[in-house]
């Protein structure tokens, strides 16, 4: 079941203009290709007591700024494929991963950073504060919310399982998530702006 609802918003984010772009670009291959290798390298660094309910840093929020939601998807379901090389998955467990793990993070980070573009100031402190740092956080404690939920559901942990064992992760996650994606953010829009997709100059810096 999670295996389709991922293959649906995968597809979600398939747009022809925008992978003809990305074939005929060498840059852009390289940024998704980059971003799916350092994805991959966070995930293999994990904590956890509970099968499948594995603690680790997302990095989503930061590579869906960089690539945007569209390639963010696809380099996030890229480093899926690699990381279960290395994991294991089974079909089922791929989906769970690649659902949670992947892609709703990939369409929450997009869909907070569209909500501050519309209606806060188009600073570049609240570029890297709110978009890249705090939302970062939250969406990194909203995927172990929605897992726990997930899993309490199918009837896989009772409450008091996941409550005990893997949902206070949700505040000791916040801050590195956070902290790790907004200093990612921060060099790159100082150094290289230009790499980032959603981080516009004449809007940010011109404030």
């Amino acid at each position: 079941m999670t295996f389709i609802a991922a293959l649906g918003l995968f597809l979600l984010s398939f747009h022809r203009k925008e992978y003809q772009q990305l074939l005929q670009v060498p840059a852009r291959q390289t940024g998704v290709l980059s971003c799916a290798v350092v994805l991959t390298l966070l995930w293999q660094i994990k904590a956890g007591i509970l099968p499948e309910l594995n603690i680790h840093i997302l990095g989503i929020t930061a590579v869906t700024l960089i690539l945007g939601w569209r390639l963010g998807a696809l380099s996030a379901t890229l480093a899926c494929f690699v990381h279960s090389y290395f994991s294991a998955f089974t079909l089922v467990e791929f989906g769970n991963f690649w659902l949670f793990t992947a892609l709703i993070p990939v369409y929450l980070s997009y869909g907070l950073f569209a909500l501050c573009y519309h209606h806060l100031p188009r600073h570049f402190f609240v570029y890297i504060f709110v978009c890249a740092f705090i939302f970062a956080g939250t969406v990194g404690c909203l995927k172990i919310l929605l897992s726990a939920f997930y899993y309490y559901a199918i009837d896989a942990y009772t409450w008091y399982q996941l409550a005990d064992n893997y949902l206070h992760f949700a505040v000791i996650m916040w801050f590195p998530e956070a902290m790790l994606n907004g200093m990612a953010i921060t060099l790159l829009i100082t150094y290289r702006p230009h790499w980032v997709k959603t981080f516009f100059d004449r809007e940010y810096l011109d404030k």
